[in-house]
């Protein structure tokens, strides 16, 4: 990836991995010490990840729990600071494992250096999800 790779750029390019599922690939976005936090994960799901390498074990079984289909409403917001951006998005698939229906809407603030993510916290909404065995985390399975 290019160091001058607008952050915008670079997250549209993640989503079209998640869509392609190639999580070797979207994990390869991050930087080696990049973060990942979910501030409204519910009790027993992690909250942060630290590294690339947590990142990767957290995702690798994101295509055998959710068979994502698109992503239809994507707005990206540039901040006052150039490397961080505010997503709006929704995203929408199937369930995997009950073949039931994913809709989830999601507001990720990233930040971006040296053409890499370092930073991204994911408010999505946990109340969509009430069954924690639909949880993909490769850690919690």
């Amino acid at each position: 990836m290019s160091t001058n790779t607008a952050p915008a750029d670079l997250y549209r390019r993640g989503l079209q991995l998640l869509l392609d599922k190639d999580i070797p690939a979207w994990v390869g976005l991050w930087d080696e010490d990049g973060i990942l936090e979910f501030p409204f994960a519910p009790e027993g799901w992690p909250k942060r990840l630290e590294g690339r390498t947590a990142i990767a074990e957290y995702m690798r079984g994101y295509p055998d729990h959710i068979d994502m289909h698109d992503f239809p409403d994507v707005e990206i917001h540039q901040t006052l600071a150039p490397e961080t951006i505010v997503v709006e998005m929704r995203g929408v698939g199937r369930l995997v494992d009950t073949d039931s229906p994913f809709d989830m809407t999601y507001i990720a603030v990233v930040t971006v250096k040296d053409g890499l993510m370092t930073s991204y916290r994911d408010y999505w909404n946990p109340l969509a999800v009430q069954d924690p065995a639909t949880h993909f985390a490769g850690s919690n399975r």
